[in-house]
């Protein structure tokens, strides 16, 4: 009995311990609102117009109710997702919901402001469906796959986010604005946000709790599920519906707020929640403090200048730690097992690299003399192309080595993971590249092509040493390292967003290359980017052996005497600077790195050395027609290259993710 009483004791010392560390963090986000409070508390009689009156009650208290009431609605949605789909990533973030309502009220702004004035809500929820929609059929025929659905939630979340950018560079100053509320900004000017959040969350927490028998019964595996009697598609639709109506609502009334969804049932768990009633608690008040005192750190931070980090990209900057924090305790997680092909690709010959590389120059020569211009399209010929190839050569010449660059990135990333939906994208360098760039142009905004370039490799190594640091312990495991470069890819796209918000000349820059354009392209940057492509190249192909035994396993590369540690650090940093300097002349969307690779394959390029040539030429020929559509399709306006890529490759994907793939190997 004794033991037993000590044994409680001990049992209760540490389930304090969790508690005590959450009501501490709770006292600092109060003691940071007592402060603001403090800093605007009405000085007139109570009679008198006060500015800082009305702005304590009409915009301070509302800023600090909605603030809670988010992080609550997120970390309550974030568990629902996560339970239904048995993904502990999953959250309105990872599976495009926010972006997709982003998106959604992007275009309705531009061409349907009625619907705007009507409700936006409405508009958020239909964008946040369709993009969830989008994922699931993406994924369903996979079971569902953690690592799938991820992988599908930041294809769908990163092509919304460009078309965003894209439509907001087209509508300059009009929208520019509603890029930096939809960063999650709190700042708020009435009372109805907040009666909003609150009758969602009050909503939510009452069908939540209507639901726990099919909650928890959703949590076992299907075969479980079935014998209860439980009707499985029918209930985990209903909740995904009321998780996106929840989560839009908060994109609808603040912005985009990323990871509060994914750190607060971890963070739950983690605390010592372990029903699920405990969690439906847990949650929604983890998710409240973060917010708060997320919110409270972005109005401490805030200089004389006013405020400049939108709390969404404070809470991204919060969000990306957690979960390279929670990774050695994701242990659940496999990658997709893409099946085996019963039959090997069959060889390719010369003449299939002679084909492929003269449909290359077909594009180019037809992007070169074929446009579109204000009278109609046209055929450039005489001095007309002399003067057209002035500036449509160097962006032919930089998308073409970009999309290469890309290509044999994923070539090399797929076979050393032994992973088939491995890419530069999702390592996470590319938007590394993006901070580097960044963290260039806020030192000096006139910084050359050279400062610039040097940014972006520096920020993509920078990104790579961290996540080789944290894959490590795992003997660079796949998913690790590949999980790693999505919590690199938020903190990343956190500190570009702060920027962004500035409104400052870096801004723009930083917009377009956000948006993937090659509009900007000169002769200089074609040159040094296929010159980059000619020399992190050709050391690959020398070194196409051990591209060949990597993905035959340790055992087998350590037996024929292949350094292993050194061999794949090689292979990778190569890989990031390749991602880098691509990433910095397109922007971090194209999934050409995911894509190219997988079309050369079924032609017949199945040794290494082979593998890179068709890659390089499938990848060309992709951004060739990608730019060259990019500027066709809304002319006079430019859209985003790196999104007819995907679109052009998008389809392949689908089959990829719906139907499986062999490993490489």
């Amino acid at each position: 009995m004794v033991d037993r009483a000590m044994t409680e004791r001990a049992t209760a010392g540490r389930a304090l311990s969790p508690i005590a560390l959450w009501g501490l963090l709770a006292a600092v986000a109060a003691l940071l609102f007592a402060w603001r409070i403090s800093t605007q508390w009405p000085t007139a009689p109570a009679g008198d117009i006060d500015l800082d009156r009305i702005i304590l009650f009409y915009s301070t208290l509302p800023r600090a109710v909605v603030a809670v009431l988010a992080g609550a609605v997120l970390g309550l949605s974030g568990l629902l997702l996560q339970r239904v789909l048995r993904n502990p990533l999953a959250e309105p973030s990872t599976l495009g919901i926010s972006s997709g309502a982003q998106l959604a009220m992007t275009a309705a702004s531009v061409y349907a402001p009625f619907l705007m004035e009507r409700s936006q809500g409405t508009v958020a929820f239909a964008g946040g469906t369709a993009a969830v929609l989008l994922v699931l059929s993406l994924t369903w025929r996979r079971g569902l796959e953690p690592v799938s659905v991820v992988l599908a939630g930041m294809m769908v979340a990163l092509t919304a986010s460009a078309i965003s950018a894209a439509l907001i560079l087209a509508n300059g100053d009009y929208l520019f604005s509603l890029f930096i509320w939809g960063g999650g900004s709190l700042v708020q000017q009435d009372w109805g946000p907040p009666i909003a959040l609150s009758t969602r969350l009050a909503v939510g927490a009452g069908a939540a709790l209507l639901l726990l028998r099919p909650l928890t019964i959703l949590g076992l595996d299907d075969a479980s599920a079935r014998s209860l009697g439980i009707a499985r598609h029918t209930s985990r639709f209903l909740v995904i519906a009321l998780a996106v109506w929840m989560a839009t609502t908060v994109v609808a009334e603040v912005g985009v707020i990323g990871f509060v969804g994914l750190a607060a049932p971890a963070l739950a768990t983690l605390s010592g929640a372990r029903s699920l009633g405990q969690k439906l608690l847990a949650a929604p008040l983890i998710g409240a403090i973060l917010l708060w005192l997320t919110d409270g750190l972005v109005q401490l931070a805030a200089g004389a200048g006013g405020e400049r980090i939108p709390t969404g990209a404070g809470a991204a900057l919060l969000g990306g730690p957690v979960l390279l924090w929670l990774l050695p305790t994701l242990r659940l997680l496999e990658w997709p097992n893409l099946g085996t092909s019963g039959t090997s690709p069959r060889k390719a010959g010369r003449f299939i690299i002679l084909l492929l590389l003269l449909l290359t120059l077909v594009a180019a020569v037809v992007a070169l003399i074929v446009g579109r211009g204000p009278a109609g399209w046209s055929v450039a010929g005489g001095e007309m192309l002399a003067d057209l190839a002035a500036w449509r050569a160097p962006r032919i010449g930089v998308a073409a080595a970009a999309g290469a660059m890309l290509a044999v990135a994923g070539v090399v990333i797929q076979r050393i993971t032994g992973n088939p939906l491995a890419s530069p994208e999702v390592l996470g360098v590319g938007t590394g590249a993006g901070a580097g760039l960044t963290a260039v142009l806020m030192v000096s905004a006139t910084a050359g092509l050279d400062w610039q370039l040097a940014g972006s490799v520096f920020g993509s190594l920078a990104v790579l040493i961290a996540m080789l640091t944290i894959a490590a312990r795992a003997k660079f495991g796949s998913e690790r390292l590949l999980l790693a470069g999505i919590a690199m890819s938020a903190l990343c796209s956190a500190v570009i967003t702060a920027t962004i918000a500035m409104g400052n000349s870096q801004s723009y820059v930083l917009l377009r290359w956000l948006s993937g354009s090659t509009s900007q392209a000169t002769g200089a940057d074609a040159w040094v980017a296929l010159a980059c492509l000619m020399l992190l190249t050709l050391p690959l192909f020398l070194a196409a052996r051990w591209l060949d035994i990597l993905p035959l396993g340790e055992d087998t590369a350590r037996g024929l005497g292949l350094p292993i540690a050194g061999g794949r650090l090689t292979l990778i940093v190569l890989a990031a600077i390749l991602t880098a300097l691509a990433a910095m002349f397109v922007g971090p969307l194209s999934f050409v790195g995911l894509i190219a690779p997988h079309l050369a394959r079924p032609i017949g390029f199945a040794r290494a050395r082979l593998h890179l040539a068709g890659a390089v030429l499938v990848g060309a020929l992709l951004m060739i027609v990608s730019d060259w559509l990019s500027r066709m399709v809304a002319f006079p306006y430019e859209l985003p290259v790196g999104l007819f890529a995907s679109l052009l490759g998008g389809p392949y994907l689908v089959h990829l993710l719906a139907k499986g793939v062999p490993r490489h190997g």
